[in-house]
C-alpha cells in the first residue's frame, strides 16, 4: 500500500579487455631476423618472385577491404576489472567513442547463472555510470559505494533504451559492459546540468544482483494460524490468495502473524523490500488493492514512513521470505479521514510476501 512511488534510476558504466598481439604483422608472418639467404637457383627465384607478388596482391586486396584478413587484429576496448559486487576499475586507455554506434554495444564481463532478466521485470542493479567523449570520460555515478543495489523496471519510461536492450536478457549474477550512444541514452538534447552533450555516448558497468516479476512469491511450511484472525488460502503462481474475513468485530490493535515462516535475513529499518501483497476491508471483505491483480510486485523503502505505519511497523523485524497477515486499523492505517473507498473506521487486511530485501 505505497504512499510513493517506486524509485527510478538514471545511468550506470561498461567494460572490456584489451588484448594486444605484438608479433602479429600486417601480412601475418613473423619477421625472424637473420643473414641473407646464400646463392639460389633459377628455380628457387622464380618460385621467391611468385610468392612475393602474390603477397602483395593479398596485402592490396586486404586493403581493399576484399578480406577479413585486417579483423584478426584486435582492437582495443575498455578495460573492466574487479569481482561482481564490487566497485569496478575502468580504463579507457587508448580508447575512444565509435562515432558511427548507433544502437547500444553490449559486452559481457562475467557470465552468472542466475535467473535471466525480461522486459517488464524490476532487475535490481549496481552501475557505475561514465560519459564519454573523444575529450574526456568522467564519472557520473555509481551505486557501488553505497552498496545497495538500485530497482529498475526493464522497458519502463525510467529505464534508458540502451539500459533496457543491454540488460533484457542477462542472468543474475551478470555483469555487463554497455556503450550507449545518444540515440539510446538521453538524446540529442543530452542533460547539461549532468554534464552530458547531445553527442555524448554513456559507458556503463552494470551487475545484475536480482529480479522480479508477477510471479515472484514466496514459499515454505505454513505457520500456525491464529483462529481469529482472517483465513488465507494460497493461490495458484502469479495469482492473489483467497481471504475469508471471520464474522467478529474487528481489532482494534496492529497485528503481524507470519503464515509462511521465511528462512532469509531479518528486516531491517531503510531496507527496499520487494513484495507481493492483497489487500482487503475487515468490514465486507472487498479487495481494494492487490499487487497479484495489477500484475507486478511492490517495491518500497520500509521504516522509512512511504507506507502506512502498519507497515513499518509489521514488516521491520520479519524475515525476508516470509508471508505475513496484517491486520492494520484506522490508526495505523489512513487514519479517522480513510482514504478512497477506505472510511475512517475501516480496519485493512493485508497478506504480504516479503520476496526480497536490499
Amino acid at each position: 500500500m505505497s504512499e510513493d512511488d517506486k524509485p527510478a534510476v538514471k545511468a550506470k558504466l561498461p567494460s572490456a579487455r584489451d588484448i594486444s598481439r605484438k608479433d602479429f604483422t600486417p601480412h601475418g608472418i613473423k619477421s625472424k631476423g637473420g643473414s641473407k639467404p646464400s646463392g639460389l637457383t633459377a628455380a628457387d627465384a622464380a618460385r621467391r618472385k611468385r610468392a612475393v607478388i602474390a603477397g602483395l596482391v593479398v596485402a592490396v586486396v586486404a586493403v581493399a577491404g576484399g578480406t577479413t584478413f585486417w579483423m584478426t587484429r584486435p582492437e582495443p576496448k575498455i578495460q573492466v576489472r574487479g569481482a561482481f559486487g564490487k566497485e569496478p576499475s575502468i580504463s579507457f586507455k587508448g580508447v575512444k567513442p565509435d562515432p558511427k554506434l548507433k544502437s547500444t554495444k553490449v559486452i559481457p564481463v562475467i557470465k552468472g547463472k542466475g535467473v535471466a532478466v525480461a522486459k517488464g521485470d524490476f532487475a535490481f542493479i549496481n552501475a557505475s555510470t561514465y560519459v564519454w567523449s573523444a575529450k574526456k570520460n568522467k564519472l557520473l555515478q555509481s551505486t557501488f559505494k553505497s552498496g545497495k543495489p538500485a530497482p529498475l523496471q526493464i522497458g519502463s519510461d525510467q529505464s534508458l533504451p540502451g539500459l533496457t536492450k543491454g540488460l533484457t536478457g542477462a542472468k543474475v549474477g551478470s555483469r555487463v559492459l554497455l556503450e550507449i550512444p545518444p540515440a539510446d541514452g538521453l538524446g540529442v538534447q543530452g542533460s547539461p546540468e549532468a554534464g552530458v552533450s547531445g553527442t555524448d555516448t554513456l559507458v556503463f558497468v552494470v551487475d545484475v544482483v536480482g529480479t522480479y516479476n508477477k510471479n515472484s512469491v514466496v514459499s515454505g511450511t505454513p505457520a500456525q494460524a491464529d483462529p481469529k484472525l482472517p483465513t488465507v488460502t494460497g493461490g495458484a503462481a502469479g495469482q492473489a490468495p483467497t481471504v475469508t474475513i471471520p464474522k467478529t468485530a474487528a481489532p482494534d490493535t496492529l497485528s503481524a502473524t507470519p503464515l509462511i515462516q521465511g528462512t532469509g535475513p531479518v528486516v531491517t529499518k531503510g531496507q527496499t523490500l520487494v513484495m507481493q501483497y492483497h489487500g482487503v476491508l475487515w468490514r465486507n471483505g472487498k479487495v481494494f488493492d492487490s499487487t497479484w491483480q495489477r500484475g507486478e510486485p511492490f517495491i518500497t523503502a520500509i521504516g522509512m514512513g512511504k507506507v502506512v505505519p502498519g507497515w513499518d511497523k509489521g514488516l521491520v523485524g520479519q524475515k525476508v521470505g516470509s508471508r505475513v497477515l496484517l491486520v492494520v486499523p484506522p490508526k495505523d492505517g489512513y487514519g479517522s479521514k480513510g482514504q478512497g473507498e477506505i472510511k475512517g473506521t475501516d480496519t485493512m487486511v493485508f497478506v504480504v510476501d516479503v520476496v526480497a530485501a536490499y
